[in-house]
C-alpha cells in the first residue's frame, strides 16, 4: 500500500517559520482511520498542545465515516500524538519558550496503512514576512511562465 492519503495544512507554511519537523503517530478510533483514508480530514484550525506530559492535537476535524452505522466518533475531539519520550521532552521545553508553537502540517498514511501526522516546531511570522512570502511565490510563478513560453 503506497502513500495514497495526503492531507495538508497550507496555512501553516504561510503563517509560520517551520523550524523542526517530526512524524508522529495518531491515536485514532476505527471510524476515524477509515474517514482519513477517504480523505475526510481538515487541518486548517488544528494546533498541538501539551496536557500533562502528553501531546494532543486539538480542533483536527475528521468527518464521520460514510458507511458507519449508529456509532460515530466526535468530529473535533482531542487526539493523542505518539512520539518518543526524548522528542516529547524536547518539544515541551521548546514550546514553553515565548514565540514557539507546535503546528500540524500534514496527515498521511505510511506503507503499512497507519495514519501519521507531520508536526513542526514553529515561530509565527510577522505581516512583513507574509508579504515577502507572497512576493517570492509570485516571482517564482513569473519565472515558470517565462520558461514555458
Amino acid at each position: 500500500m503506497k502513500n495514497e492519503v495526503q492531507i495538508k495544512n497550507k496555512r501553516a507554511h504561510f503563517d509560520y517559520h517551520l523550524i523542526e519537523k517530526y512524524n508522529a503517530g495518531l491515536a485514532l478510533l476505527g471510524t476515524e482511520i477509515k474517514a482519513i483514508r477517504q480523505g475526510k480530514a481538515n487541518l486548517s484550525d488544528a494546533f498541538c498542545m501539551f496536557i500533562g506530559n502528553i501531546l494532543y492535537v486539538r480542533n483536527l476535524h475528521i468527518s464521520e465515516y460514510s458507511h458507519s452505522s449508529f456509532y460515530h466518533h466526535d468530529i473535533k475531539r482531542d487526539r493523542a500524538l505518539l512520539l518518543h519520550k526524548k522528542e516529547l521532552k524536547k518539544l515541551k521545553v521548546k514550546s514553553e519558550e515565548k514565540g514557539y508553537t507546535i503546528v500540524p502540517i500534514r496527515i498521511f498514511t505510511n506503507d503499512r496503512g497507519f495514519a501519521k501526522i507531520e508536526i513542526a516546531l514553529a515561530q509565527g511570522k510577522k505581516d512583513f514576512d507574509k508579504r515577502e512570502t507572497i512576493k517570492e511565490k509570485e516571482g517564482k510563478r513569473e519565472m515558470d511562465r517565462a520558461m514555458k513560453i
